[in-house]
């Protein structure tokens, strides 16, 4: 403590300490106190302003006392901190220390259970929903959300034969086998599938669980102004793996291409930590010029931080999912994967990965050792092609056909499909706002298709179209119009280039 308190002005706010020069907010401090117990535990130091000038406390026995009948009063269930009262250079700072809650959550009484119960996020007390709330509590018990049964299912709604193939004859996968491996488990005296089965292997996973899945995007230069190519992924969590790389694959060329045994490990790390009992955004995989981030959904489970999880510390959410794809050989020993990506980037002499709690999620980034253009990659793959197609006609011993250049590129094409709606979309609304039937009717559409119904809110949430009446979207008077970033994407008419 004294070496904490020593060395202060190296000392920065996060996830576990924080500083106040005096209790002047006290619902302030509850909420700070609340999110410690239920988050990872902290010090809350009163007495050191934000600029960490050393104030102290003005009677810090009264002080002191005041702090536990609030806390008392303020915070169900009750919570017990340590409190002390530490002098340095003859000032007396009160220092409250909160452990991980065996009780969480726990929460302000003023504003109740479901409204008053908050989490720690990097520096900052953010109010948990209702299905965090339930996680806290799961956790606090030891429950396991993907070992809970889902007693309206039954063995049927398991793709069984996506299973013995995973296993690909290891097991003899009858009923005693899918209880081994907790993928059906006992429910008032019959066999119903777990959470974690379902997430695996259900047929209809994303009728239960909407954020099992993983949308894969690559951009064009380091930010999110403009897609060149995106995947959305819903195959088993086994096989989503595999797929993933086969996207990362595409676009990882020249010395990028060293990353990907890490990034695999990556993204298996975030299949196993993912919080699906969170109905928000899926896993998602974002490749730039200059790094690949690959987040998922979920807070640090109770008692991790950041800097734990850099040195090798893990605990599993997910145990059925950890238990299969250990069986799988996708895990080779629990908590190696953050190390081990650290330990891989190091070795290939790239930037340290950086690891963030961002909002109620979990983002690694992995920096790239020289920025990679997503044109150049395009263009090395057309290149591989006409090596392919001449080794293909030597190998022949006959004259070469030449292929149409459009046959060349079919799957490059089929890859860009959007592009060319998008931009027709853009270049139709550069005249005059129009409405979503009168651009499927100047594009050729009786109705409004598939991919004209993604389009449009794609266009409009990357900032492309806006509506004509903003106020009103449901209006039957809606009508898009070209944005100015809209208008500049259009003139500069990117190769591939669609939308945020």
């Amino acid at each position: 403590m004294r070496d904490l308190l020593n060395n202060i002005h190296l000392q920065s706010e996060g996830k576990t300490l924080e500083f106040k020069r005096d209790s002047a907010s006290p619902t302030l401090l509850m909420k700070t106190l609340i999110a410690y117990a239920n988050t990872a535990g902290g010090r809350l130091i009163i007495g050191i302003g934000d600029d960490r000038q050393i104030a102290g406390v003005k009677d810090p026995l009264d002080e002191e006392e005041k702090l536990r009948s609030l806390i008392a009063d303020s915070i169900t269930p009750h919570l017990v901190p340590n409190i002390e009262l530490v002098t340095i250079h003859d000032i007396t700072l009160l220092v409250i220390e909160v452990f991980v809650s065996a009780f969480r959550p726990h929460w302000l009484k003023s504003e109740g259970q479901e409204q008053g119960v908050y989490v720690r996020i990097g520096a900052s007390n953010i109010r948990a929903d209702i299905s965090l709330i339930a996680e806290l509590g799961r956790a606090a018990e030891g429950i396991s959300y993907d070992e809970m049964p889902m007693p309206e299912l039954s063995k049927d709604d398991l793709d069984l034969a996506a299973v013995q193939k995973c296993f690909a004859g290891e097991w003899k996968l009858d009923e005693q086998a899918l209880v081994t491996i907790k993928l059906l488990t006992s429910y008032q005296r019959r066999l119903v599938p777990t959470r974690g089965a379902v997430l695996l292997f259900g047929k209809e996973r994303a009728l239960h669980f909407s954020s099992a899945w993983i949308q894969c995007a690559r951009f064009t230069g380091a930010d999110r102004a403009v897609i060149f190519d995106s995947v959305d992924i819903y195959d088993h969590l086994p096989l989503a793996v595999e797929s993933s790389m086969e996207f990362l694959k595409k676009y990882a060329s020249g010395e990028a291409s060293a990353t990907l045994p890490l990034l695999r490990e990556a993204v298996i790390n975030a299949l196993l930590h993912a919080d699906y009992s969170r109905g928000s955004a899926p896993i998602r995989i974002s490749f730039f010029d200059d790094r690949i981030e690959i987040e998922n959904p979920g807070l640090l489970l109770a008692g991790m931080t950041l800097e734990s999880m850099k040195q090798g510390t893990s605990r599993i959410r997910n145990h059925v999912i950890a238990r299969v794809f250990r069986e799988l050989n996708l895990v080779e020993r629990w908590g190696s994967g953050i190390l081990s990506i650290f330990k891989e980037a190091g070795a290939l002499g790239l930037a340290e990965p950086q690891i963030m709690e961002v909002a109620a999620r979990i983002r690694l980034t992995v920096f790239l050792a020289a920025p990679v253009s997503v044109f150049a990659t395009k263009a090395q793959d057309r290149a591989q092609v006409n090596v392919q197609q001449k080794a293909q006609v030597d190998s022949q011993g006959g004259a070469q056909v030449k292929v149409p250049e459009k046959a060349q590129d079919g799957a490059q094409d089929g890859a860009q499909a959007r592009t060319g709606v998008d931009l027709h979309i853009l270049s139709l609304c550069a005249t005059q706002p129009l409405s979503s039937a009168e651009i499927a009717a100047l594009m050729g559409h009786k109705q409004l298709s598939g991919n004209l119904r993604k389009a449009l809110p794609r266009l409009r949430e990357s900032g492309l179209l806006a509506y004509t009446i903003p106020e009103k979207p449901n209006s039957r008077s809606q009508k898009y119009r070209l944005t100015a970033k809209g208008k500049v994407l259009l003139s500069k008419q990117h190769p591939g280039a669609i939308r945020l």
